[in-house]
């Protein structure tokens, strides 16, 4: 059954420029969006990232953290520094894709 706003249920295209605003998403939706995202950023070779989840309640900035500290793609992550949206934000490092070199 429709009913619900048009394009709500219809994927939205993310620009891979390493930077994610996570307001835009229902908290429900966001562990899957950064996992999806931190993925497609690295298949393209992005590989620093800035996610900003806000500060709030901090509960999305711990959920961001959750899912990131158990990807393998993730080099590491921290806080971002105050001018870039302080506890805010979360700065990510991803490693390099691996590349196949065929013999």
């Amino acid at each position: 059954m429709s009913g619900g706003e048009p394009g709500d249920d219809e994927p939205v295209e993310l620009p891979l420029d390493g930077e994610l605003d996570l307001h835009a998403f229902r908290p429900a939706d966001v562990v899957a969006v950064v996992e999806e995202y931190v993925r497609a950023c690295r298949e393209r070779g992005v590989l620093r990232l800035r996610l900003a989840h806000g500060k709030g309640t901090g509960a999305q900035r711990a959920a961001v953290r959750r899912l990131l500290a158990g990807m393998s793609e993730v080099v590491s992550f921290d806080d971002a520094p105050p001018e870039l949206g302080g506890w805010g934000a979360t700065l990510v490092v991803l490693r390099p894709p691996e590349t196949s070199s065929a013999l």
